[in-house]
């Protein structure tokens, strides 16, 4: 199935310079607003009070949230645990109140409409815990970069490496930095989106630098410069239908999935439209502004001076 022709010749290269000065300056906003507002980290890596409660009878959530946005807890994460009747709660952070308080008032607003709620469990969560997520997230993050960075070296070449790398940085960037403008919460779920950004766009990437590759060696008479926008043309067809059909999936999250996957479904239409981006102007450009080479890829020169292989 092709949505673009096959004979599309676009020069996405000719605008390379000025795709790259606004990704950096848009990835310097990102970084100021990283470094001035930070992330509005949720209950999973700042701590807080998690409470477990029972139903009689199955119950929508949004019931639950009601109920706790009229006891003052109107920023508390509610979800299912094991069953339809059973609910799990977390509370931010209650440096004004003790356990017992949170407890009573917890209790008094879900019994408030249903009296049969029983209480099952409540735990306090200590922020060190919360902040050895935050760091393991952030190692996770780090280690995926330096793999990648490993694996693109031993399949493609050094300066495709860089680039690869730089796109993805761009993109958790770019997130993270629309994260903290908007002050949505970055909790566990938005984590693994990012981490989930980081292989789509790679393996966008990835395609596009296969198709390099493989015109390095079909179209030997063709500059760099065009046989880079070769490659992105030919598999731009594939691009479109991926990113399109991921984002219509990830966006039905977004508006339907409900409160409780908002960041996860926000960080992935974020992710998904930024590294579709960078996989076609980011990536590939800053391999050519390295000075990338054809001999990287030639095989031994062939006798016929054609343009293309038999």
């Amino acid at each position: 199935m092709r949505l673009i022709p096959k004979n599309t010749k676009i020069d996405f290269m000719a605008a390379r310079h000025f795709n790259i000065s606004v990704s950096c300056a848009a990835f310097v906003v990102a970084m100021i607003a990283l470094s001035v507002l930070g992330l509005n980290l949720a209950v999973d890596f700042t701590g807080g009070i998690v409470v477990q409660v029972e139903y009689q009878q199955a119950i929508p959530l949004s019931e639950v949230r009601d109920d706790l946005h009229k006891a003052n807890y109107p920023d508390a994460v509610v979800q299912l645990f094991g069953s339809t009747k059973d609910v799990l709660i977390r509370l931010g952070p209650q440096p004004d109140k003790k356990t017992g308080e949170v407890r009573r008032a917890v209790l008094g607003a879900l019994q408030a409409d249903r009296p049969d709620v029983n209480l099952k469990k409540i735990q306090f969560v200590g922020p060190q815990v919360g902040n050895a997520l935050f760091h393991k997230g952030s190692l996770a993050l780090l280690f995926a970069f330096i793999g990648i960075l490993i694996y693109v070296i031993i399949r493609f070449e050094w300066r495709m490496a860089v680039g690869s790398v730089l796109a993805l940085i761009h993109d958790v960037g770019i997130t993270l930095g629309i994260f903290a403008l908007v002050g949505l919460k970055f909790d566990l779920t938005a984590l693994a989106a990012i981490l989930t950004i980081i292989g789509y766009s790679i393996n966008d990437t990835i395609v596009v630098f296969d198709r390099i590759r493989e015109d390095f060696r079909l179209l030997r008479k063709r500059s760099i410069l065009e046989i880079t926008n070769a490659a992105i043309n030919e598999t731009l067809s594939r691009t479109t239908i991926t990113s399109g059909v991921t984002m219509l999936c990830v966006l039905s999250l977004l508006f339907l999935g409900g409160k409780d996957i908002r960041s996860f479904s926000l960080a992935l239409v974020i992710g998904i439209a930024v590294g579709t981006y960078s996989s076609i102007y980011i990536a590939s450009a800053i391999a050519l502004l390295l000075g990338l080479r054809r001999d990287a890829f030639m095989p031994a020169e062939k006798k016929s001076g054609e343009d293309a292989a038999p």
